[in-house]
């Protein structure tokens, strides 16, 4: 089971994140805030818990005004914060025979989240997948010497990003990650390659442990899974709550999903589930419940 809406929940909270920082804006401003964040999530039953480094860049610290020096400093403070809530949660529970121990995630965004546009929906940066290498190698090599479990390549756009990111994994031959891609439609990714390929470009990979999609409208999942029959990976979704996001306005907008069909799509193949944007730890605790009775029943049959 993952986490939900770091972000979400973050501004439920009474954070401001309209900054081209989002959520890493927070580690500067309020970091012991992203720690409870954390371990509501642990205690809402979550398994995986993702840093606040999605949008975090050197590039994006730079035109922020802080240093490299400082924008390292941060990256590492994010994983820090995950591990202390993980280690805390795993000290405390009086359930851990029943659970896995939670894993930390350093969270990496495409490049178009540093943009801050929204261009993560649709990949059109004009790069080539050599620049993309070169955008995403500094804050891997930061994040891959922490305590962070494994990276979670997330809502990536394109057939192009992911092959960059997965030939830079080979860089860091120590390392897994997952492969997690933004959809617009029920057999797409966002720049339009088909989501199959996209998962079988990710299986090619030994370092790249799991594969599926994020930040996605839930409608669109059960197509999506059953256009990949027979995955090479375990199959993730974490959709987001079916709002589009406005750049324009920095704001969502659209009609909330009201009902994530965790049964339907475990049926379709997914084998590890959570929420993206607006998913909050109230829909993961409903989520985990779900998942824990299809468990139950399993195993009793």
């Amino acid at each position: 089971m993952l986490d939900g809406g770091l972000a979400t929940e973050l501004e439920k909270h009474g954070a401001d994140l309209d900054d081209d920082l989002w959520s890493a804006k927070m580690l500067i401003e309020a970091p012991e805030l992203i720690r409870q964040v954390h371990s509501n999530f642990l205690n809402a039953g979550a398994d995986v818990i993702a840093t606040a480094t999605y949008q975090a860049s050197f590039e994006g610290f730079k035109n922020a005004g802080y240093s490299a020096g400082k924008a390292e400093q941060l990256m590492r403070l994010s994983v820090d914060l995950a591990v202390l809530a993980r280690e805390a949660f795993w000290a405390e529970t009086p359930l851990r025979h029943q659970r896995l121990k939670p894993l930390v995630a350093a969270s990496i965004g495409p490049y178009g989240a540093t943009l801050h546009d929204g261009s993560e929906y649709h990949g059109n940066y004009g790069l080539d997948k050599q620049q993309l290498i070169d955008f995403h190698r500094p804050r891997l090599k930061v994040l891959a010497d922490t305590d962070a479990d494994l990276f979670a390549f997330e809502t990536i756009p394109s057939m192009l990003e992911a092959e960059a990111l997965v030939e830079l994994l080979s860089e860091f031959p120590e390392k897994h990650a997952w492969l997690s891609f933004s959809c617009r439609d029920g057999a797409c990714v966002s720049h339009g390659e088909q989501f199959s390929d996209c998962i079988n470009l990710a299986g090619r990979s030994g370092q790249v442990v799991a594969a599926g999609l994020n930040c996605t409208a839930p409608g669109f999942v059960a197509s999506l899974l059953e256009s990949v029959p027979q995955s090479p990976l375990p199959l993730l979704v974490y959709p987001n709550s079916g709002e589009q996001w406005n750049p324009d306005g920095n704001q969502w907008t659209g009609e909330h999903y009201q009902d994530i069909p965790v049964l339907e799509w475990y049926e379709r193949g997914a084998r590890i589930l959570g929420g993206c944007c607006r998913v909050s730890t109230n829909a993961i605790a409903n989520m985990r419940a779900e998942l824990t009775l299809i468990a139950s029943e399993a195993s009793s049959s």
